[in-house]
């Protein structure tokens, strides 16, 4: 494939094939000549076969059926199938929005960087102007500031993951844990505001949400701790204080949804205790942002926490 393209890779699970339709003609819409990319749909045991179906949306779509193991294990299987200079995730119920996207690509060409960082949108929207800045490296921009954990607000060099997987035995906070050992190698990343990517947001029933908080809760909990080891591992000083940054960020938030999710004190102080055998709490001395300086005072008193558990479940959840 000619250098510069893109390998554009879909992982679907019984998506409905009007969503995953929509999905391949955003990319189709690129305008990208057949050199410049290629769309791999990594099928991970869905109930119906997609082959006849994505035969009419064109003959440059490589199609791979293969057992349900997850996301992550599929996603593994299309960077090991990926011949692009770069690499996009794209999740078959979402698009790409042309506009944007293709100002990510032109900055990316420019600067010949590593790696770019977009936006997302969730409603249908018109952005006519953007801004870009960088590059910086992967770890400048995680000491920072606070970084978007989701795999497919990233557009970037193949190489970047060699010597990376997704974790298959985690369902929620697979995209935090890969994308935050991808930055801390990338040496040149652009950031910009270009809302690029349609998020597709899904209705869950009571019961379906009760179980998906418990397995967030537990899967956040896993990504935190093989993260914490990571950085205990890193010998460069720069590196190790960038990942201890999004670790004391994603053990704050995991704090804050236990108790907006869980609403038990004693689970709480249970799950507090656990974080403190691994130096993981108190939350490190640091004032990253408002938020998390308030958040990290109150929650190392007892009163302070309580306050916290009385006051999080009733702030409206951010959509």
């Amino acid at each position: 494939m000619k250098a510069g393209s893109i390998s554009f890779i879909i992982p679907y699970y019984n998506v409905p094939l009007d969503m995953l339709r929509e999905c391949i003609e955003s990319i189709k819409a690129l305008s990208l000549q057949a050199d410049e990319r290629e769309i791999i749909v990594v099928d991970d045991g869905s109930d119906v076969s997609l082959k006849d179906a994505l035969t009419q949306l064109g003959d440059n779509i490589r199609y791979v059926h293969k057992e349900n193991e997850g996301v992550s294990s599929a996603r593994n299987l299309g960077m090991e199938m990926a011949a692009g200079e770069y690499i996009q995730f794209v999740d078959a119920d979402d698009r790409l929005i042309k506009s944007p996207y293709l100002f990510c690509i032109e900055r990316l060409k420019q600067e010949n960087a590593d790696m770019i960082v977009f936006n997302f949108c969730t409603k249908e929207q018109t952005q006519t102007t953007f801004s870009a800045e960088g590059p910086l490296s992967g770890v400048q921009l995680m000491q920072s500031r606070n970084i978007r954990g989701t795999v497919w607000g990233l557009l970037f060099k193949r190489t970047l993951a060699d010597n990376l997987l997704f974790n298959t035995d985690t369902a929620y906070g697979e995209d935090e844990e890969f994308t935050a050992r991808l930055l801390i190698q990338t040496p040149s990343v652009i950031v910009t505001n270009a809302k690029a990517y349609f998020y597709r947001q899904h209705d869950a029933s009571a019961t379906q949400q009760a179980e998906r908080h418990q397995k967030r809760l537990h899967d956040t909990r896993r990504v935190i701790s093989r993260l914490n080891a990571t950085a205990a591992s890193l010998t460069d000083d720069q590196s190790k204080q960038a990942l201890q940054r999004r670790i004391a960020q994603l053990t704050m938030d995991y704090l804050y949804n236990h108790i907006r999710m869980v609403g038990s004190t004693t689970a709480l102080k249970k799950e507090i205790d656990g974080l403190r055998k691994e130096g993981l709490f108190p939350l490190p001395d640091k004032d990253y942002t408002t938020k998390y300086t308030w958040f990290r005072r109150l929650s190392n008193h007892p009163m302070g926490l309580r306050l916290l558990s009385i006051v999080i479940p009733l702030i409206p959840k951010e959509r």
